[in-house]
């Protein structure tokens, strides 16, 4: 069975945070931030979550597109889709992440979740 780790990011950006691709990347926290960096969550959100399921290979390329698990979107099916649309984005924009190569050691197939989060309004 695979293990599974979670990441949680907020809808605030982060200034100077060095995009994914720029800096490798040592630990699980440097991931989820290094993603959160690459999200821009649409204007009006809301009171928003998705999260979303993703595996990385060693190399750091996705293994399969990103998919959402779980999603709580303020608005229309339109507002729903551009929110889960926007998460996706980020983490695919992200990628391929540069990893250690003791991150790459354990990382390679494991399944991840990561959830995002809305701004305060």
């Amino acid at each position: 069975m695979k293990r599974v780790a979670k990441l949680a990011i907020a809808g605030v950006m982060s200034a100077g945070v060095v995009c994914a691709s720029a800096a490798t990347l040592n630990t699980m926290d440097d991931v989820g931030t290094a993603i959160q960096s690459c999200w821009t969550p649409p204007a009006g959100a809301g009171d928003s979550t998705v999260t979303l399921s993703f595996s990385f290979k060693r190399d750091g390329t996705l293994i399969g597109p990103p998919r959402p698990t779980a999603a709580k979107v303020a608005g229309d099916d339109k507002a729903r889709k551009a929110f889960i649309d926007a998460a996706i984005a980020a983490v695919k924009n992200c990628t391929p992440l540069s990893l250690s190569p003791e991150l790459s050691q354990g990382i390679a197939g494991n399944v991840f979740t990561q959830q995002f989060v809305s701004p305060k309004q």
